[in-house]
């Protein structure tokens, strides 16, 4: 089996996503997925990538994932590079799966538990959208009319009490919030006014007193803060008791983390932002994280996150993959974190997997009552829908052998 073509496909109306699908000559085409840059992932995959791939045999997996790792450049960060690699061996996988009639988590060494819990990102329909970045003007808000029930980060800053209760109602009994993003923003994360702490602390206050302790709540800061402005905040959170503080600061420096982590007592989650297992050994070095979370379109692909989870079974911490970006990316953390030993939960997000998720693959992981669980079927176990990838909004790119 050889791979002979490579393509990449954009829908100008979800800006920030690439899809990429590996073809072979036997007929099985192999399904990836990143996210953030599409246009520049897309020029790296077909001017560098290319070349390299066409011609391959699609199952030498690790021998492919170390070559588009081991560049000259690009090998260090979640820059384009990474993000290609990451979509490129996301769709080694799926071959690999459908090859062989097997789903990907057979593959990673099976089952490790029957199911595993999820929590929902409180995101809403619109959310981050548009190729414009990780900022409050890019969240989707207002509310659109008639959007759907999910509109839950509208919900988390005017309603978290009525949010936490519906979730609840759905089995789900963790929650991630980010209300401090507006003031990061507005003093370049160096200082919040006691106002503004008060605002941003109100959805965790409503949250306990609606439910108590049935829900667990995340606080995701996005690494917009300074660590002495982070520290002041999680010192505020801290009575509210946070399940974790994801990303508190920028993650380039484990020490100030591991510092951070010290001084306030309070679990720390990180980072959807590091690549690869050296990232991520500098960290759990320096004791810095409690949850180890990873991207598994920025860190290098399943092929870095089944390592990098190994890697943080050695210091027994657990992992928790991240998906608030795109379908593909969301199913393949699924069948990591049914497979690792130390899967501890799986972020989703209900307004993506009961709204676009579904305009644009044919089929995603089943999640009832708060878990998810095992798909039979063979690889990823999703397929683009033809349909929506033939209207007008759709940029195709092919490189053949």
């Amino acid at each position: 089996m050889k791979i002979d073509a490579i393509e990449t496909l954009r829908l100008s109306e979800f800006g920030n996503l690439l899809w990429v699908q590996l073809h072979t000559d036997t007929g099985i085409i192999g399904l990836g997925e990143t996210f953030f840059g599409p246009q520049a992932v897309e020029a790296h995959i077909h001017e560098t990538v290319a070349p390299l791939l066409l011609g391959r045999d699609p199952l030498e997996i690790e021998r492919i994932s170390r070559q588009l790792q081991r560049g000259y450049l690009g090998f260090t960060g979640t820059g384009v590079e990474m993000r290609a690699a990451s979509a490129i061996d996301l769709a080694l996988w799926d071959i690999f799966g459908k090859s062989t009639g097997l789903p990907v988590w057979q593959l990673l060494g099976g089952l490790a538990r029957p199911s595993v819990r999820i929590y929902n990102t409180c995101a809403g329909y619109k959310y981050i959208r548009s190729n414009e970045g990780q900022r409050s003007d890019n969240w989707g808000l207002p509310q659109q009319a008639n959007a759907g029930p999910y509109e839950d980060l509208d919900a988390f800053l005017n309603r978290a009490d009525d949010l936490a209760r519906s979730l609840l109602d759905q089995g789900i009994t963790a929650m991630k919030i980010w209300p401090f993003d507006p003031p990061a923003e507005a003093s370049d994360g160096r200082f919040i006014s006691d106002e503004d702490l008060a605002i941003a602390l109100e959805p965790f206050r409503k949250i306990r007193a609606a439910v108590g302790e049935k829900m667990e709540i995340m606080c995701e800061m996005h690494s917009l803060w300074d660590p002495g402005t982070a520290e002041r905040i999680m010192t505020a959170l801290a009575p509210l008791r946070p399940y974790w503080i994801e990303d508190p600061i920028k993650m380039n420096s484990a020490q100030d983390l591991a510092r951070l982590r010290q001084r306030t007592r309070l679990p720390v989650c990180g980072s959807e932002t590091l690549a690869t297992r050296g990232a991520f050994r500098e960290f759990l070095e320096a004791d810095a994280l409690d949850f180890v979370m990873l991207d598994l379109a920025w860190c290098g692909g399943l092929s870095e996150a089944k390592k990098i989870a190994t890697l943080a079974e050695t210091w027994n911490k657990p992992v928790a993959p991240h998906d608030c970006t795109g379908p593909v990316v969301l199913t393949a953390s699924c069948h990591l974190s049914l497979n690792a030993t130390n899967g501890l939960i799986q972020e989703t997000v209900r307004a993506f997997t009961t709204g676009w998720y579904t305009e644009v693959v044919d089929m995603l992981p089943q999640i009832e009552r708060g878990r998810v669980y095992p798909s039979r079927m063979p690889g990823l176990g999703l397929a683009l829908k033809p349909e929506r990838f033939a209207m007008p909004d759709c940029h195709r790119r092919l490189s053949a052998a």
